[in-house]
């Protein structure tokens, strides 16, 4: 059986999901960050998924989501998005030293993964933090300061150094911040929102630099939108169990 509790760390709420069984052992274990305007449990079908493979996840509510959320409206885009993001990742420590703290986490194997927004988390995480040891993003872009220049108008002296954040943790800038962690890419080919294109171009870059097959996988589903499919669930719950 699959168990889900609500818990919460300095103030951050999130869920933990894993198998009665295997309540508090040391596991596998994944962070899984959901999109834009979503809440933690947007990504209990996927957990779900992942912890049947006999590994813990871990969905936090990001910054002004979920029960974090400022107002009931939804988050209008633009700098404030960004702020989410970087905020988040700072965040995403927090949570490798609450399951090293609680000896949670076997032999530290750590993956971390995110839907749209959470991809964008995680690709800035793997650029951040080296013990991470594998991810899965589904429809999120890795081109983070391309993404920000568009949406950050008018800059000022303010926002060209608030970008100088984001291109730190642009893991396209420094392909070689990959190391030999693994990485797992999902994105529908209709996808008007977030471009698959991101995702082609990203998946070359890295072939080029001669990242190897079984590190690095990349599905295109034909027909899909802006919004994951039970294969994209499928295969990241597959991936995690193979890489971690």
């Amino acid at each position: 059986m699959i168990i889900v509790e609500r818990k919460e760390l300095n103030g951050i709420p999130f869920l933990q999901v894993e198998q009665d069984s295997l309540k508090n052992e040391p596991l596998a274990t994944v962070v899984y960050y959901h999109g834009f305007n979503g809440e933690k449990e947007s990504s209990l079908t996927i957990s779900y998924k992942i912890a049947e493979k006999g590994l813990r996840v871990i969905l936090p509510d990001a910054p002004q989501h979920g029960e974090r959320a400022i107002s009931e409206e939804a988050i209008e885009h633009g700098i404030n998005f960004w702020h989410i993001v970087l905020q988040a990742v700072e965040e995403v420590e927090q949570f490798k030293n609450y399951l090293k703290n609680e000896s949670l986490i076997l032999n530290d194997k750590l993956g971390l993964g995110g839907t749209s927004m959470g991809g964008m988390i995680t690709y800035a995480s793997l650029k951040k933090y080296d013990w991470i040891k594998s991810a899965a993003v589904l429809m999120g872009t890795p081109y983070l300061t391309k993404r920000a220049e568009r949406t950050i108008s008018s800059p000022t002296d303010k926002t060209r150094a608030f970008l100088e954040q984001i291109k730190a943790v642009d893991i396209t800038k420094d392909l070689a911040a990959l190391g030999e962690r693994s990485l797992f890419i999902w994105h529908g080919e209709k996808d008007e929102i977030v471009p698959v294109t991101d995702s082609r171009d990203f998946y070359s870059s890295l072939m080029n630099e001669q990242v190897p097959e079984e590190r690095l996988q990349f599905i295109e589903e034909k027909e899909r939108i802006h919004n994951i499919s039970k294969l994209s669930i499928k295969k990241t719950a597959e991936w995690f169990a193979s890489q971690l």
